[in-house]
């Protein structure tokens, strides 16, 4: 069953909670699709006055914000043999190559790499957990956090409800399929615009040296 339909059958509250845990347990470190999650409970809500995109919203802020604070602890607590276990868990997503590609990105831009790694599937997953790793201040790590967790959560909620309000007032005399089509080319233009960064990203990355490594 796909995500949407399978929402449609959930009530309002649950959507809630679903949204928050799912985001929130992305955040501390665990591979979920909380991305998938909260496009399509916006999208729903933009159909269904039962859900209140507010309320989403500040949901998915909060299990953001939680999890990435909890991620952080267990990092700051678990260091680097905590890196090694879960590459041994879920080495698809916690190899050494990604873990090396988190970690320049963090020793490149610091803090920013906690605020701008909320609209990156892969450092969404790492910026708790390898912050605390790395020992970053906690107070640099809350405010790139926080600010990011609403910027990312709650901009991609209003953004994504406000596109299927205007989409389905247009495409109301075609057809429900014309609302798909619709959703599906503005949800292919973001894969596109994050893919061509991502690729700008590598690049860059390439064309710096390794960071020498540390000694004991």
């Amino acid at each position: 069953m796909h995500v949407q339909e399978w929402l449609e059958t959930v009530p309002a509250v649950s959507i809630y909670a679903l949204v928050g845990v799912v985001i929130g347990l992305e955040s501390l470190g665990i591979p979920l699709p909380g991305e998938i999650i909260l496009v399509s409970s916006a999208l729903l809500a933009s159909q269904h006055g039962d859900i209140d995109p507010v309320i989403l919203g500040a949901c998915a802020t909060a299990g953001a914000i939680i999890g990435d604070s909890i991620g952080y602890a267990i990092g700051r607590k678990g260091g680097r043999p905590l890196l090694a276990w879960l590459g041994n868990k879920f080495p698809r997503h916690f190899s050494e190559g990604h873990i090396a590609t988190a970690e320049r990105s963090f020793e490149k831009w610091g803090m920013w790499a906690v605020f701008f790694g909320r609209f990156i599937a892969l450092l969404r997953i790492f910026a708790g957990p390898l912050a605390g790793v790395l020992r970053m201040p906690y107070w640099k790590f809350l405010i790139a956090n926080v600010l990011g967790g609403i910027v990312w959560a709650g901009g991609t909620t209003a953004v994504i409800y406000y596109v299927g309000v205007v989409a389905e007032a247009w495409l109301k005399r075609f057809s429900w399929v014309g609302l798909v089509l619709a959703v599906c080319v503005g949800l292919a233009s973001m894969l596109i615009i994050k893919r061509k960064a991502k690729k700008a990203t590598e690049q860059r990355q390439v064309a710096e040296p390794d960071p020498v490594p540390a000694t004991d």
